[in-house]
């Protein structure tokens, strides 16, 4: 596996190392030894999966806030989807910016992305099924997100007609929005 920093500092893009033969392939997904050795979340405390049925679907931008704020390791395990994530790190030198990784059943990407962070992604095929770890629990009460379309992020998702649910649709504003994170420079 191939550990890679992207432009929003924090955010990395794995690429797994398939080993193929004429029965298909295998390969290894996790490594908690090369994740510390990177300086990477190793305790992961939720899986989760979600299908989506539909080209051009979205979902997010979604994050929770502190206390329950929550690293993602996503990866594609059907299909392909284009994963994004916005910096809500006030401070930070890259705050309301966002990066984008297509991660696919045939690429075996994976992305990494801290606390401090919204997510959100648009399937590319018509069935994609996405799988994220997550380093703290589900919690109701922090759960909210960032408005996908929003002008201020500029995001160009590749959807000629977005598919989203209420919820979705309904969240606030960029400019509305107060981070609850801090971003610190740790070298």
């Amino acid at each position: 596996m191939e550990i890679r920093p992207l432009k929003l500092e924090g955010t990395y893009a794995i690429q797994l190392k398939a080993h193929r033969d004429d029965r298909g392939y295998f390969v290894e997904t996790y490594c908690e030894r090369v994740f510390r050795e990177h300086g990477l979340v190793t305790a992961w405390v939720q899986e989760n999966q979600s299908l989506s049925a539909r080209k051009g679907l979205i979902r997010g931008l979604h994050f929770q806030r502190p206390p329950h704020a929550q690293t993602k390791l996503v990866r594609v395990v059907a299909g392909a989807a284009w994963d994004v994530f916005v910096d809500l790190r006030r401070s930070s030198p890259t705050y309301g910016r966002w990066d984008a990784l297509e991660l696919s059943e045939e690429n075996q990407v994976i992305a990494y992305i801290p606390r401090g962070f919204a997510h959100g992604f648009c399937t590319l095929t018509e069935r994609a099924i996405v799988t994220y770890k997550v380093d703290d629990y589900y919690a109701p009460d922090c759960d909210t997100g960032l408005r996908w379309n929003d002008e201020t992020l500029g995001i160009p998702w590749p959807a000629a007609e977005a598919i989203l649910s209420p919820k979705d649709r309904a969240q606030p504003l960029f400019r509305d929005f107060v981070s609850p994170f801090y971003y610190y420079n740790a070298t």
